[in-house]
């Protein structure tokens, strides 16, 4: 009998991140045993993750759990995890974009659902915050296509696009755009604005901590008191945003925001959150884009955007490049309501096999 376990996976980048891909029935039952499962799989706790597939950071560190959908309105369910390489932690207080673009390819090619011409478009339920999303993935011939033309900032080469529209994603998690019910708040003397438009995100000038706003995340990740002072922002906020003590939580992200320099509408630098993210993530780029369309924002006070009513198309920077955002606004006296948002990813399939852990940990006889 083999000491070790074997599960049905798929590695997959999405986006800017990459993870792990698991059919929901292929892994444990009971949370804290699946929980010990994926740490296991890609060799958490260890900063560098080498007795596992993990890839050492918070961005190559994600997995995604795969189900067919019994709601009427969508094709397959999706549970993000983050598993944090320096701790014994699996997170599923958040929800995560970029993996968000393979789900569609995965659910393709594991015959969760089926091909529906050239272009198919997959209903994806978010379990994380309770909502839907729908991407277009390219099928010539019954197949997903991987290679194409399409550019991300933030990953080499180029491959097929994958459209992806976000459905009423305004309050997810918050239970409102405005959580704490203001455009702009003061914590600790220094102004913020608080959204959640598919992810909680703070936004702040880089400025009031002591930056410029166009260091790279090295440099921020080693000044010590500038992370400590963003890191008590991210706590008072927390409170404020109705998430509650934030200290083990992964939102909000602190996105630090400074004008833009090289032809967007602001530039970025963001917390994971206490990582600095080499880009910015996929929701946390929705938020952001949001903050700068809302009247007296800090991110609308940097970027100068006046009232805009129908379709916005926004570049975020970052410190890879850029994000575009598009979306539907509409406007009622001082009332800006964002009804949907749409963007541009990529993803392709690095390998399927089987991921093993030792079988202490998981036999399938617990299944």
């Amino acid at each position: 009998m083999s000491s070790q376990t074997a599960i049905r996976a798929s590695l997959i980048r999405g986006g800017t991140s990459k993870g792990l891909y698991f059919h929901a029935d292929d892994l444990p039952d009971d949370v804290a045993t699946r929980d010990r499962v994926l740490l296991a799989a890609m060799g958490s706790p260890d900063v560098r993750e080498i007795d596992g597939v993990g890839g050492g950071h918070p961005l190559t560190s994600k997995v995604a759990v795969v189900r067919r959908s019994t709601r009427p309105d969508a094709d397959v369910d999706y549970l993000f995890l983050q598993v944090w390489p320096d701790r014994a932690e699996v997170s599923d207080n958040q929800n995560c974009g970029n993996l968000l673009a393979g789900i569609g390819p995965f659910a393709l090619d594991q015959g969760l659902i089926e091909p529906r011409g050239d272009v198919t478009s997959v209903r994806i339920w978010m379990e994380n915050t309770q909502s839907l999303a729908v991407a277009r993935i390219q099928t010539p011939h019954g197949e997903v296509r991987y290679d194409g033309d399409a550019r991300i900032d933030g990953v080499p080469g180029s491959a097929a696009p994958i459209p992806i529209e976000f459905l009423d994603i305004a309050g997810s998690t918050c239970g409102s755009l405005l959580p704490t019910g203001h455009v702009l708040d003061v914590v600790n003397g220094i102004a913020i604005t608080c959204v959640d438009n598919g992810m909680p995100v703070v936004c702040l000038r880089a400025s009031d901590v002591g930056l410029s706003g166009y260091e790279d995340p090295a440099t921020i990740e080693a000044d010590a008191a500038v992370c400590a002072r963003v890191e008590e922002l991210r706590l008072a906020a927390g409170t404020m945003m109705n998430l509650g003590d934030v200290s083990a939580k992964t939102v909000p992200k602190m996105s630090l925001l400074a004008k833009a320099e090289h032809g967007g509408v602001v530039t970025t630098r963001t917390f994971i959150p206490k990582r600095v993210h080499e880009a910015i993530g996929v929701f946390g780029a929705v938020s952001v884009a949001t903050a700068c369309l809302l009247p007296g924002s800090v991110a609308n006070e940097l970027c100068g955007i006046s009232t805009v009513s129908g379709e916005a198309n926004l570049q975020i920077e970052h410190p890879s490049g850029y994000f575009d955002v598009t979306m539907d606004v509409a406007v009622s006296g001082h009332d800006v309501n964002i009804t949907s948002a749409a963007l541009l990813r990529t993803a392709r399939l690095l390998m399927r096999g089987d991921v093993y852990v030792p079988r202490s940990i998981w036999s399938r006889r617990d299944h």
